[in-house]
């Protein structure tokens, strides 16, 4: 019987999470068969950021969302995302909006305002 190589068992994945003022990326060995979840709990992470829910905060691995149940590979990084406070279609359209009042932008199409075009096509 060859011998077992203890190296194949373990595999290397880090684990990232980060907030406005604090980011955090943790590197370490796991087993062969670690989950997702398995791995955040085993990184100490969630004591780090006691704000970190898995139920509510997605994750990702190499900026692709996963399920917590996911299989690790080597070198894999995990991603722990925080909950959006703005929904960014909402902040787009406000400040389109904006631009359309205060002049920056085309009144009918939203788009730039043409510095080519007669001043009183935009000010209608």
């Amino acid at each position: 019987m060859p011998a077992m190589n203890t190296q194949s068992e373990t595999i290397q994945i880090e684990v990232a999470y980060g907030l406005a003022h604090k980011q955090k990326l943790l590197s370490l060995y796991v087993n062969l068969g670690t989950t997702v979840a398995q791995a955040i709990t085993e990184s100490g992470m969630l004591t780090l950021f006691p704000e970190i829910n898995l139920s509510v905060n997605k994750v990702g691995i190499w900026n692709k969302a996963v399920k917590l149940s996911n299989i690790l590979s080597n070198l894999d990084r995990i991603e722990i995302y925080r909950p959006l406070i703005a929904d960014p279609k909402e902040v787009r359209k406000r400040r389109a909006e904006k631009a359309k009042r205060e002049g920056r932008a085309d009144k009918t199409t939203g788009g730039r305002v043409n510095p080519l075009a007669k001043k009183s096509e935009y000010n209608k």
